[in-house]
């Protein structure tokens, strides 16, 4: 497989943020999730655990044990029927690398 760009597969939304499917394969997924700043994905619980690492921009994530001022290079995993949400400071890109589903 070829490198995958991923900063030219961002796309930003003003209305609400994009989510976009970077590769599905038996043991993982992996999308990229764009936020204009102040959107964001209430904290909620998924059947999957992931791994969030901020690649651009600043925000809060939220999980189970709390909520965490991240910036890029910062990387938060959350096991599968944990809360999980992201609020944008700023125009932030996030790489979810999940457990299939």
């Amino acid at each position: 497989m070829r490198p995958i760009d991923v900063t030219r597969l961002a796309e930003f939304d003003t209305k609400r943020h994009k989510k976009i499917e970077l590769f599905k394969c038996p043991a993982f997924n992996a999308v990229q999730i764009c936020f204009e700043a102040g959107q964001k994905i209430s904290p909620h619980v998924e059947p999957y655990s992931v791994i969030f690492y901020v690649m651009d921009g600043a925000g809060v994530i939220t999980t189970d044990d709390g909520s965490w001022t991240v910036n890029p290079g910062d990387m938060i995993f959350v096991q599968k029927d944990a809360v999980r949400g992201i609020a944008a400071k700023t125009r932030m890109r996030v790489l979810g690398i999940q457990e299939p589903h």
